[in-house]
């Protein structure tokens, strides 16, 4: 059992990576962003739950055509 919480423990560990300061110029780009402009985001998830023909899982209502 102690073996195991060991080999679990080096497994989550393992997932961490420092970071060179000469490579956090590349993390700091707008493309690495979960969501890199705000106004697309919000159409994208409309569109979304729009075609899906659902209400209540975010801001857009209405059937699947796209209209409100």
């Amino acid at each position: 059992m102690k073996e195991l919480m060991i080999l679990g423990l080096l497994v989550l560990l393992s997932g961490c990576a420092q970071v060179k300061p000469w490579e956090r110029g590349y993390l700091a780009q707008p493309a690495m962003a979960w969501q890199p402009v705000g106004q697309k985001a919000a159409l994208d998830n409309h569109i979304y739950y729009s075609k899906e023909a659902s209400s209540g899982g975010g801001q857009a209502a209405g059937g699947g055509c796209g209209c409100n």
